[in-house]
C-alpha cells in the first residue's frame, strides 16, 4: 500500500507468549507478551496422625506383622469396590438424564409461530416443509430480496432432519467439524491500544472460484459467538463462501481461540472498537472490493452494535446475523440451555486461565474462574473490576446490541427460527416492531432451525448458508443496478482513466 499504513498495525507472524522472537515486521516488545502464563502449583499434603492409634495402658492382641507400603502414621487408602452392574447402571442413569432433557426441549418449542405468523411474505415448499417467511418494510429493495429468494432452490429444498430436536441440533452445531478442514493464515492486528485481535484468512483446501458477482472478490467478514468458540457450522459457511467467490476472514477478538492477550483488558459484548479498527483495515488492504461480514450466535450482538453506532459510515455493503440474540440483558439474566452453556463456559474459562497472573490486576480471578454461568463470568470480568467497578445496569446501556438500532443504514438480514432453543421464544425474543420499521432490517424466519443449525439434507448441510450467500448475490445485484441507474462512477472504464471508487456508496434513498 505504497508508503501509508492503515490505522492499525499489521503485524505478520507474530506468535503467542514464549514461541519464536520478533522479525522486522513484529519487534520483539510485542511477541514477548508481559502477561505470563499461570502456573499450576500443587502443594504438599502433610501427613495426618492415623485415628485408629491404640490407647495407652491397655494391651492388645498380638497380630503378624506385615509390612506396609505406606509412610508411618497414614491411614491406608481405601479402594472402593465397584462392580460392572454399577458402572452399567450409572451409565445408563445419565443417558436416561440426558434423553429426558432432551425430550423436555423438544416439549417447550413446539414452533408455535405466535403474533408473527400472520406477517411476511411465505416461502412454503410443495410437501409443506421449510415454511420461512421474510417479514420488513415494504421497498424496492426488499421486492428485489423477494424475487431473488424466490427464484433461488434454497429455500425449497427437501425436508430437514431432527424438525422436532432443536437441542440435538444445537449440539451438533457446536461439537461437530468442518469437512475438510479449512486451511487457514493468520494475521494479527495490533490495535491503538497496543491490544492485538487476530484474523483468520481461510485460504484452502479450495481456491476462490473467480469473481462471479461483478469486479473484485468481495470480502466476508466472519464473527464468531461471544464465547469466541469458531464453530465447524462458521468454518461451513466460510469454506461455501471460498467455493464461490469469496474472500473468507474469521475475526478473533482479544484473548480469544488463540490470540494473544496483551492487555489486561477484553472486549465487552456489545463494544464495536476492536471491529471498528479491523473493518478499517480490511478496506485500506481491499480498497476496491466490497466488504460484507455475518456473525453467529451471540456474536451478532457485536456486529448489531458496531452497525447502529457507525451509521452510514460503516464502510459494509451488507451484513447478515444467523441466530442472533438480540436483547441481551435478558438473554443473560434468563439463563442458557445447560448444553449451550457449559461447553461455551468452559472453552473461555479454559482461554482466560492462561492469562490469569495477568488479568489478576483487574479482575478477582478466584470469581472469575469459579464462575457458574455465563452471567456470572460477564459480571466478573466487566463489572467486578478493581479499578471502575460498574453496575449491571449501567453495563448493558453501553452495550445492548439495539441501542442505535435506528441509526443502522447497512441492510442486515437476520435469519432465525422460531424453535431457536438458545434464544428463547420468537414472542418475547424477536423485537418485531424494527423489521416492521426500519428499511434496512430484514426477518427470515423459519419453523425449524434450532440455534444455528439449519439442517438439511442433500448437498450442504445448512441450508441457512445458503440463504445467506444467496442474500449477498441479491444484495450485489441491487447496487450494480442502483450504481447503473444514478451513474455513479465505477472502478475501471475501458479506455479511461481508472477512478478510485467511493469509501462507502450504500444511500438511504436506495430503500424508499
Amino acid at each position: 500500500m505504497g508508503g501509508s499504513r492503515p490505522p492499525g498495525t499489521w503485524l505478520q507472524g507474530v506468535h503467542p507468549p514464549g514461541t519464536r522472537q520478533g522479525s522486522a515486521a513484529c519487534p520483539s516488545r510485542f511477541t514477548q507478551s508481559p502477561w505470563p502464563r499461570l502456573a499450576l502449583v500443587t502443594p504438599s499434603v502433610p501427613a495426618m496422625a492415623s485415628p485408629l492409634a491404640q490407647p495407652r495402658g491397655r494391651a492388645s492382641p498380638a497380630r503378624p506383622r506385615h509390612r506396609s507400603a505406606n509412610p508411618p502414621g497414614t491411614r491406608a487408602p481405601t479402594v472402593p469396590m465397584v462392580s460392572l452392574e454399577g458402572l452399567v447402571a450409572t451409565a445408563l442413569a445419565g443417558l436416561g438424564l440426558l434423553a429426558w432433557r432432551l425430550w423436555a426441549g423438544r416439549l417447550e418449542l413446539p414452533g408455535d409461530w405466535g403474533e408473527e405468523e400472520e406477517e411476511g411474505i411465505p416461502f412454503i415448499t410443495e410437501d409443506g416443509c421449510g415454511h420461512c417467511r421474510l417479514l420488513c418494510k415494504p421497498s424496492a429493495l426488499a421486492q428485489h430480496l423477494v424475487r431473488s429468494l424466490g427464484r433461488s432452490a434454497v429455500l425449497w429444498g427437501g425436508c430437514w432432519p431432527w424438525p422436532r430436536w432443536p437441542r440435538l441440533q444445537m449440539l451438533r452445531q457446536l461439537l461437530q467439524l468442518p469437512e475438510p478442514q479449512p486451511a487457514v493464515a493468520r494475521e494479527l492486528l495490533q490495535l491503538h491500544d497496543t491490544g492485538l485481535v487476530a484474523l483468520d484468512w481461510l485460504v484452502g483446501p479450495w481456491g476462490a472460484a473467480g469473481g462471479g458477482l461483478g469486479g473484485p472478490n468481495p470480502v466476508l467478514l466472519l464473527i464468531p459467538n461471544a464465547a469466541g468458540k469458531v464453530t465447524g457450522e462458521l468454518l461451513q459457511l466460510g469454506l461455501r463462501a471460498l467455493e464461490q467467490g469469496f474472500v473468507p476472514v474469521v475475526f478473533n477478538r482479544r484473548g480469544h481461540n488463540g490470540c494473544p492477550l496483551t492487555t489486561p483488558r477484553l472486549q465487552p459484548f456489545g463494544d464495536p472498537g476492536d471491529l471498528r479498527e479491523v473493518v478499517t483495515y480490511l478496506r485500506c488492504r481491499h480498497p476496491a472490493a466490497p466488504l460484507l461480514a455475518v456473525s453467529e450466535g451471540s456474536g451478532s450482538g457485536l456486529l448489531l452494535a458496531y452497525l447502529g453506532e457507525s451509521g452510514s459510515s460503516s464502510r459494509l455493503a451488507a451484513a447478515a446475523c444467523i441466530s442472533p440474540i438480540f436483547r441481551a440483558r435478558d438473554w443473560f439474566e434468563a439463563g442458557m440451555p445447560w448444553l449451550y452453556e457449559w461447553p461455551l463456559l468452559l472453552h473461555l474459562k479454559r482461554g482466560l486461565s492462561r492469562y490469569a497472573g495477568s488479568l489478576a490486576v483487574a479482575v478477582d480471578v478466584d470469581g472469575l474462574l469459579g464462575s457458574r454461568s455465563l452471567r456470572e463470568l460477564e459480571e466478573a470480568l466487566f463489572c467486578q473490576t478493581k479499578s471502575r467497578p460498574t453496575g449491571w445496569e449501567t453495563y448493558w446501556e453501553r452495550n445492548e446490541p439495539l441501542r442505535d438500532a435506528d441509526e443502522a443504514a447497512v441492510p442486515v438480514l437476520c435469519l432465525c427460527s422460531a424453535d431457536d432453543p438458545v434464544r428463547g421464544p420468537p414472542a418475547r425474543s424477536l423485537p418485531l416492531e424494527l423489521f416492521r420499521s426500519s428499511p434496512y432490517f430484514f426477518l427470515l424466519l423459519s419453523r425449524r432451525g434450532g440455534h444455528c443449525g439449519f439442517p438439511r439434507r442433500g448437498p450442504g448441510c445448512c441450508w441457512g448458508h445458503e440463504a445467506v450467500l444467496e442474500y449477498f448475490r441479491a444484495m450485489a445485484e441491487f447496487l450494480r443496478a442502483e450504481e447503473r441507474r444514478k451513474g455513479l462512477p465505477r472502478a475501471r472504464r475501458l479506455g479511461g482513466p481508472s477512478v478510485e471508487p467511493p469509501v462507502f456508496t450504500w444511500q438511504r434513498s436506495y430503500t424508499r
